[in-house]
């Protein structure tokens, strides 16, 4: 072992090492929290001057991230946010939280990866740890970090040591957290590994060790690839049994007792966040650069990316049954937000059943309790502000549309007087007298 290693395990056991995390979002924000409440100095890097200064006053930007943690980790004097890149060179592990988006092609995007890589590559110094946790095709850590951060006289796994170790977060989940979720670790040689191993088993309760970064970057892919696949099924099923008249979600139920073999996966208007969305197409890509075609991966993609579309259809057949047409309909979408009881807008197919009742002449508005204003986003611009969520608000739109499942929207008085909910997460039961639901 390298007189580097030596030094590096040495500072990670006594917790003198330095962890900086570049990217202060829904990834590197808990990753920074981890380190710092497992007793590590802790240095964050984010291009965001707003969410610099947020977390330097103790302030949280993600509400299922409670300020207190915040609060308690960036004012201690042991945890510190900058937008000064030059400080790289103080921490002795770099972990890379940055996006990798999909291009206009449904090509990846890892311009955020590489200008990361480059901007690490001009202050990277011998005995540093560098990991990439930025959910990425098989390869990209050997491919692009390797030939961006080795030069003369500094030797991935010799001078630095270079890894992967994907994110596994599923915001507002209370049963798992960042520190007990197993974390998978995969290095560029034995080195890497043990020096990268060593890190996270400082701060998590288990640490899987692959045989290379890889078999990491595939094992990230493979999990988003089966949910995707899979919601991609009940998806089509839903559309199917609808015009059979058969209530897909009362056959999960009963298909659910089975105590072995089955595993419920659950129908909705299309998929949202940072993974499900994407990972799959970066699977696609990556392989047919080898020749492959992964029909079975992009079909669940099609099918799901058709999801909005089929609750346009389902919300314009509910006002026809009702006399009244799409165009200069009023129509009030429940949830910017992808999930339940989150912040967090990326990739949300709420925007593009708005837009796309928009272009069709409808009246649109939309609630969500966490989404006061509705942000820019990569594709969507709507320009809107979030109405009440009181019953008096529901009661003036001809058409209500359920596409995020808040707790907030659970209350049934809040549909007293609806006339028409279109519901695309099994939210309302059909009943005597109430609004007209249709499960979409």
């Amino acid at each position: 072992m390298t007189n580097a290693a030596d030094a590096l395990l040495e500072k990670i056991v006594q917790r003198r090492a330095r962890v900086g995390v570049i990217g202060l979002g829904y990834v590197g924000l808990p990753v920074a929290l981890l380190f710092r409440e497992g007793g590590f100095p802790v240095l964050g890097f984010d291009t965001d001057p707003e969410k610099v200064a947020a977390l330097s006053a103790g302030r949280s930007y993600i509400r299922h991230i409670g300020p207190e943690r915040v609060t308690a980790a960036f004012t201690g004097g042991r945890a510190e946010a900058t937008a000064d890149f030059d400080r790289l060179g103080e921490c002795d592990a770099v972990l890379i939280c940055v996006p990798t988006p999909l291009g206009p092609h449904r090509e990846p995007d890892l311009s955020y990866v590489r200008r990361t890589a480059d901007e690490i590559a001009r202050r990277l110094r011998p005995g540093q740890l560098v990991v990439l946790e930025s959910t990425t095709y098989p390869g990209t850590t050997r491919e692009e970090l390797l030939p961006r951060l080795e030069r003369p006289g500094l030797v991935a796994g010799d001078d630095f040591f270079l890894a992967f170790s994907p994110e596994r977060e599923d915001p507002g989940n209370d049963r798992f957290t960042a520190r007990t979720v197993p974390k998978v670790v995969g290095g560029l040689g034995a080195r890497s590994l043990e020096v990268a191993a060593a890190l996270y088993g400082s701060v998590v309760e288990r640490v899987v060790p692959v045989s290379s970064a890889e078999v990491a970057e595939a094992s990230k892919l493979l999990e988003n690839v089966f949910r995707a696949v899979n919601i991609a099924l009940v998806n089509e099923l839903k559309v199917v049994l609808d015009r059979m008249g058969i209530d897909v979600w009362e056959v999960i139920e009963a298909a659910s007792t089975k105590p072995f073999g089955f595993m419920p996966f659950h129908p909705g208007p299309g998929l949202g966040g940072h993974c499900l969305p994407i990972d799959p197409f970066y699977l696609a890509w990556k392989a047919a650069e080898h020749g492959q075609w992964a029909r079975f991966v992009e079909l669940a993609g099609e099918i799901n990316a058709r999801m909005p579309q089929y609750v346009v259809e389902k919300t314009m057949l509910g006002l026809n049954a009702a006399g009244k047409s799409v165009k200069g309909a009023r129509i009030l979408v429940l949830g910017l937000a992808y999930k339940a009881d989150v912040d967090d807008d990326r990739e949300s197919p709420s925007f593009e059943i708005l837009e796309t009742l928009r272009e069709l002449g409808a009246e649109i508005a939309y609630c969500d309790p966490y989404f006061p204003v509705a942000r820019k986003v990569r594709r969507h611009d709507l320009g809107l502000a979030s109405v009440p969520c009181t019953a008096q608000e529901f009661a003036r739109h001809d058409a209500l549309i359920v596409c995020t499942a808040h707790r907030q929207f659970r209350d049934p008085a809040l549909y007293a007087n609806a006339k028409l909910v279109i519901d695309a997460r099994n939210l309302l039961p059909r009943a005597p007298g109430g609004p007209v639901v249709v499960r979409a």
